[in-house]
């Protein structure tokens, strides 16, 4: 198996299956492949951590019930994977105790034996996200994966003990013994005037963090007011972006 990201802006990860070799995705993240490639879908990975309760956990957390299986027949094949947004696409090795937490659409697929579970899902009622829900990702297992991050990354090795605050909608991926928590801004002036909101990620050392600097809610709430421009935009064209953002907002 060979995987190349090609592109900068809106990359593009493309894998070249040997003969019977097999990569696993989150659902509906395909672009194109070749015609020798077989989909199938699946509720485990391989990596004996997947079955019906990750597939349960995965399904109430926003994301598929099934996962699916692409596998070369009668030769080499080919399967790419497009980012969605700007961004990146970068390739992690997760080994046993060497997981990653990434956010809840950065998974794009991963070598059999990678496992995908949910490791956070938190309702805000209000400030920073106004009720939308705020869900992490555990990749765990033994293999390579690769995560899709929106904007420019900015990474980070903590200390052990120490603590960085983040925006919720910045949080890309970090280690799995990076300690994460979910907190208030204390004051009254934050609750009622802060404009980022009053629940911030903490993320406390050893480990590597990668942080986002597009949050994907961010870039759908600065392009909804352009969606309503009494008929400026309208048919199909306009359909087509409304139910993009429509789709980004609902997360």
């Amino acid at each position: 198996m060979q995987a190349v990201v090609n592109g900068s802006t809106l990359p593009v990860l493309e894998i070249q299956l040997g003969q019977g070799e097999t990569v696993i995705s989150a659902h509906g993240e395909l672009s194109w492949m070749s015609a020798n490639v077989q989909m199938s879908q699946t509720t485990n990975s391989g990596g004996g951590k997947g079955g019906l309760m990750n597939s349960l956990k995965r399904a109430v957390g926003g994301g598929g019930f099934f996962l699916t299986q692409y596998q070369a027949q009668g030769g080499p094949g080919l399967v790419a994977f497009a980012a969605k947004v700007p961004g990146h696409i970068v390739p992690v090795d997760v080994a046993p105790g060497r997981g990653v937490v990434v956010h809840r659409h950065g998974w794009i697929c991963g070598t059999p034996g990678v496992s995908p579970t949910v490791a956070l899902q938190q309702t805000f009622r209000g400030g920073l996200w106004g009720g939308e829900g705020f869900v992490l990702q555990r990749l765990q297992g033994e293999g390579r994966a690769w995560v899709e991050l929106s904007g420019e990354l900015t990474r980070y090795t903590l200390a052990p003990g120490q603590t960085m605050l983040v925006h919720p909608g910045h949080v890309g991926m970090f280690d799995e013994q990076v300690q994460f928590t979910i907190t208030r801004v204390p004051g009254i002036a934050n609750k009622i005037f802060g404009g980022d909101g009053i629940f911030l990620v903490a993320l406390t050392g050893p480990g590597q963090i990668w942080l986002q600097s597009m949050p994907l809610s961010g870039l759908a709430h600065a392009l909804e007011p352009y969606l309503a421009r009494d008929g400026a935009v309208a048919g199909a064209e306009g359909a087509g972006i409304a139910g993009i953002v429509g789709g980004i907002l609902r997360g």
